[in-house]
């Protein structure tokens, strides 16, 4: 029998590209369904990964890609809605397909990404629209781990390295919900634990919030960043109705910077109220020892950062 085949949904993104790349160096064969190829090249060139062009929201595909699969990952989500991509469409409706394409298929295993603070009364429709995945999940009848991670960082985030922008390009930084507090976790330690669990028991029916060992405010966070990056700037912050108002305007421009509903996420605290998960055996990195790596001004950018996910920090 040869390496057992796991499906991983939302494989080229920032957290999949990094447990596809530890899936491979655990001997898995993996198989990235995506939108356009082109966009997941980065994958490519891993041994035993299969990158193919398909549709994830159609059941039928994914009850074929689904077949003799020994799990599937589903890693995909999105910050902001966009067009046909709502949170409905992504967070709710997508897990259910996916739970209908694995019963199909006869896949029992199923790894599912959540995010830290979802609850069916939860401020913000990201958090419910999580919250109702999670249900479903639960109830699913299959073998399922559900993961919530606070806001994850590394080489290739969307959170500090856009900080780390905004720093470089302003004289100032405007800053909503300033007070926002969160515990990030490395990217490397979010994979270590979903590419854990795969094939460890004791991890079925269970779900694992992922914190970092510190909790910031998000202007502490910013500051860091700036003083990372070299580029120290005065932080202007906003209080609840300018806050509003920003979020109003930026939604509206390209790249969506922020939105209403990221603002409504931030009234929720993104803490975890207990330690890192003992099973998985490790003791989360910390900010400090990671970000200055991609952060600070001679940080060494190169097309390969990517895959030393499985190599450790």
């Amino acid at each position: 029998m040869g390496p057992k085949r796991i499906v991983v949904l939302g494989g080229g993104g920032f957290v999949g590209r990094h447990v596809v790349a530890r899936l491979v160096a655990a001997d898995y064969r993996v198989v990235v369904p995506t939108r356009r190829r082109e966009s997941a090249k980065h994958l490519i060139l891993l041994p035993t990964v299969d990158v193919v062009e398909a549709d994830v929201h159609d059941e039928n595909v994914l009850s074929r890609l689904f077949a003799d699969a020994a799990a599937v990952v589903n890693l995909v989500g999105i910050i902001h809605e966009d067009g046909a991509d709502t949170f409905e469409r992504v967070h709710v409706e997508l897990p259910r397909k996916v739970i209908a394409a694995c019963r199909a298929a006869g896949v029992a295993r199923l790894l599912h990404m959540s995010a830290l603070g979802a609850s069916a009364d939860a401020p913000s429709k990201y958090l419910r629209g999580k919250a109702a995945a999670e249900a479903m999940v639960a109830a699913s009848g299959l073998q399922w781990t559900i993961f919530r991670p606070s806001v994850v960082f590394g080489r290739e985030d969307a959170f500090l390295n856009l900080f780390a922008r905004l720093s470089r390009a302003l004289p100032i930084v405007a800053l909503a919900s300033p007070k926002a507090r969160f515990q990030p976790v490395y990217v490397g330690d979010v994979a270590h634990c979903f590419v854990q669990a795969v094939d460890d028991d004791i991890t079925y029916l269970a779900r694992y919030d992922l914190c970092g060992p510190k909790v910031y405010t998000l202007q502490e966070l910013v500051t860091y960043v700036g003083e990372t990056a070299g580029a120290v700037r005065p932080i202007f912050t906003l209080g609840p109705g300018l806050s509003k108002l920003q979020a109003a305007v930026l939604e509206h421009l390209p790249g969506k910077l922020m939105t209403r509903d990221n603002l409504l996420s931030m009234k929720k605290d993104n803490v975890c109220d207990c330690p890192f998960p003992a099973v998985f055996g490790i003791a989360p990195a910390t900010l400090e020892s990671v970000a200055p790596s991609y952060l600070s001004p001679g940080a060494q950018r190169s097309p390969f950062d990517p895959y030393r996910a499985n190599s450790g920090r």
